[in-house]
């Protein structure tokens, strides 16, 4: 029998990297980075290194613009492009149970080709998931020592471009109670290459000493009236020895890591974690996630329990869905509306008035979610009989949830 393999793969504008489980691991296990390169040689297409200068650069941008590139005597789509590359890179990988794709920033029609890729690689379209950097970082610090996260956690990545600083905190509810763990990722601070030269500084002592005299403004800026756990250093810029003196002030109380496979390895823990039917614990939020959470009272193995039909923390793009209950009340049902923005919890109730009056359990309903936009969810309630005993009395109702506390700020909660 195949071994079965959870994986994750960090895709950014020059490389491709992928962090692996196989069947019985918890620690990802993490692959050489291959360039983002894709080439042909005669009738066979080869990429990374193999497909050298004259090879196609760029992938990500130009199937994000829908470009179309001339290949020899050929034209093809970017996206194609782009697709035919992540399943050459993953082949090695027979048995795929899930997979976890990051990239710098969203991009919806991306996120519509990784999951086409996933399923032509034979995951089941409920084991793919696509996210950015940053929620790989939160995902790659839930599976780390507690201890590393107990306050602020730092992460800096440079490359040609410049320093960008992140900063994971937890976030303060009215619903802290409960188990799970409200976590976010900012961006608290830029320097662009053109402001400030450290990512490739100069061979000259000098040139490095100023460099690194820089970046150590430059931390403590970030780190000001901050308790800060640790820090993480990724990317290109960070490969050279240049900043020992702002190691120093990253290293001062406070524990730090260097490496480039952050973005991956966390990425493998979202598949891990995401797949796991019975896990729970951890809710990221941004600015393109639900901060409200609806939820029906159901009965689930003879035990009453708030059931959440759409989870704070996921896409409302994503949310969509279809299942049946069984009714033990014709009257009405409620539904429990929970906003951490609001920091304010409301019930909406679904009368039921015109349904037939049935033995408890006998009366089946389909129940429809649908997101119009991110702020109205219509929910849509339909008798569908109960077998060969009863049929459909045609009763259908709607309702529809008006959603509020939507502009992304999270400053409330923390």
């Amino acid at each position: 029998m195949q071994r079965g393999y959870v994986v994750g793969v960090e895709l950014n504008q020059h490389t491709c990297q992928i962090s692996y489980c196989e069947e019985g691991q918890q620690e990802p296990k993490t692959a050489e980075r291959i360039p983002l390169v894709i080439g042909k040689k005669g009738q066979e297409w080869i990429y990374g290194e193999k497909a050298g200068e004259e090879g196609i650069y760029d992938l990500l941008s130009l199937a994000a613009k829908h470009e179309l590139i001339q290949v020899g005597e050929n034209t093809y789509e970017g996206i194609w492009l782009l697709s035919l590359y992540i399943q050459l890179v993953l082949k090695q990988f027979q048995n795929i149970e899930a997979i976890a794709f990051t990239l710098p920033d969203i991009d919806v029609d991306l996120v519509h080709l990784l999951k086409s890729v996933g399923q032509k690689l034979g995951v089941p379209k409920e084991k793919i998931y696509v996210q950015d950097s940053r929620e790989s970082f939160c995902y790659y610090m839930f599976y780390q020592p507690k201890e590393l996260w107990q306050y602020e956690s730092a992460l800096f990545y440079c490359d040609g471009d410049g320093v960008r600083s992140y900063m994971l905190k937890k976030l303060h509810t009215e619903f802290g109670k409960t188990r799970d763990t409200f976590v976010s990722v900012d961006e608290v601070a830029n320097v662009e290459w053109e402001e400030l030269s450290i990512v490739y500084p100069s061979e000259d002592e000098e040139g490095q000493k100023r460099a690194d005299e820089h970046f150590n403004h430059f931390i403590k800026s970030v780190f000001s009236r901050r308790l800060i756990s640790s820090v993480f250093l990724i990317g290109e810029g960070f490969e050279r020895n240049w900043y020992p003196n702002s190691l120093r002030t990253l290293c001062n109380g406070r524990r730090a890591f260097q490496g480039d496979n952050l973005y991956s390895k966390g990425a493998c823990y979202t598949a891990q974690y995401k797949s796991d039917e019975g896990r729970g614990g951890l809710v990221y939020l941004d600015d393109t996630k639900m901060t409200e959470q609806i939820c029906l009272k159901l009965r689930i193995n003879g035990r009453d329990t708030w059931y959440p039909i759409v989870q704070w923390g996921t896409k409302w793009y994503e949310n969509d869905k279809q299942f049946e209950i069984l009714l033990e009340d014709t009257n009405d049902i409620e539904i429990h509306v929970e906003s951490l923005t609001e920091r304010s919890a409301r019930i909406v109730k679904v009368p039921f008035e015109n349904l037939p009056d049935r033995e408890k359990y006998t009366l089946r309903l389909q129940v429809n979610v649908i997101f119009q936009d991110e702020y109205t969810c219509i929910i849509t309630w339909k008798d569908i009989g109960f077998g060969n005993f009863f049929e459909s009395s045609g009763f259908q109702t709607q309702t529809v949830i008006e959603l509020g506390g939507r502009d992304g700020q999270f400053n409330s909660l923390s």
